[in-house]
């Protein structure tokens, strides 16, 4: 194993990346180093590239950045002794602490002192990443390498449509980016009805529909809130998955859900949202669920059955690239005119 490798950095505080060479990390103890065979672009790392608001206050660089992978465990901590060298695998990318109330009574996902890999420590756009090994996951032999690398995003979409029950509801999507439209496929999987999804791009919006979606309802054109009412006879959708944290789309999801039903926020707003607490929420008796990252480990076993039950992701996978490219595949992924990029070391 050579000493350094390529890895793409975060390299200042300003817009942009770039590919540098640097040291091969060390598995400490209790970790294991694991060789990156491919790994995937997500929203959290456009707010790295772009340097926006957010990016500005958490990033600490120079980082090497990147979250979504999957690879080959090539050497192992002090400690290491439960899993062979060559194991492909994909990973946690939440590094909990295991002490606080939270990781102590089933809510790791939520743990007070989470570092997030690509984020507050050395990630995977690189061609080695350092894990602990209580993150590490074993991956099955017919898993696809790229479906593989994107359990990370697979597992926030399990956790969002899964939270509650789905069998025979109607079930509206708002926000047609890679977690919504995977989300799409698990709420057919998981026995509901209809699925309909909301989303301002087309392409995202023929994705969706490839991957199970019903009905679609572009933002700005058609009246998503009056066209879900329609397929529902006057009723709303049973579930709301809102993926897209803007504003409009969080009120026009409430609006169009029934009374009695549910709603999971993943979508992250960029500033307070006002809602209509007492019309949309309190007198329709619904109940939300904000969702922030994957049940560890309850929402790796669902990908898991649910990839061994047909569950196809393939069609996600619209886009590859290596390293050298980078910038050819942000600037695509910053378009939205894709499903998952995939990036080779």
């Amino acid at each position: 194993m050579a000493n350094t490798m390529k890895a793409l950095v975060k390299h200042d505080r300003a817009e942009g990346a770039r590919l540098e060479q640097v040291p091969v990390p060390s598995p400490k103890t209790g970790e294991v180093l694991v060789k990156v065979t491919a790994t995937a672009i997500c929203g959290t790392d456009i707010h790295i590239y772009q340097w926006n608001k957010w990016a500005q206050r958490r990033i600490k660089p120079p980082l090497v950045f990147g979250h979504e992978f999957c690879g080959e465990v090539v050497a192992l901590g002090a400690g290491v002794d439960d899993i062979a060298l060559g194991t492909r695998v994909s990973a946690e990318g939440h590094f909990v602490c295991g002490k606080c109330y939270f990781c102590r009574t089933g809510q790791a996902h939520i743990c007070q002192d989470v570092e997030i890999i690509g984020v507050d420590t050395n990630g995977c756009f690189a061609e080695y990443v350092r894990v602990p090994r209580g993150n590490i996951w074993e991956l099955d032999a017919e898993i696809p390498t790229e479906v593989a690398a994107i359990h990370d995003p697979f597992g926030n979409a399990v956790h969002t449509a899964l939270v509650d029950s789905l069998v025979g509801n109607t079930v509206l999507i708002t926000g047609c980016g890679p977690i919504g439209i995977i989300a799409a496929a698990i709420a057919k999987k998981a026995g509901a009805s209809k699925v309909f999804a909301s989303d301002l791009n087309d392409y995202r919006l023929d994705l969706a529909k490839k991957m199970g979606a019903d009905k679609v309802y572009k933002v700005g054109r058609d009246d998503v809130v009056a066209g879900v009412l329609k397929e529902t006879h006057g009723l709303g959708a049973d579930v709301l998955l809102e993926m897209a944290g803007h504003p409009s789309s969080i009120n026009d999801g409430l609006k169009a859900l029934r009374k009695g039903g549910w709603a999971a926020l993943l979508g992250l707003p960029a500033s307070p949202v006002e809602v209509d607490l007492a019309d949309q929420v309190i007198f329709k008796g619904i109940k939300i669920y904000g969702i922030n990252g994957r049940r560890m480990f309850d929402n790796w076993y669902m990908m898991q059955a649910l990839l061994r039950g047909g569950l196809d992701l393939t069609p996600m996978i619209t886009h590859r690239f290596k390293f050298e490219e980078f910038e050819q595949a942000f600037e695509l992924a910053i378009s939205g005119n894709s499903g998952k990029i995939i990036l080779y070391p």
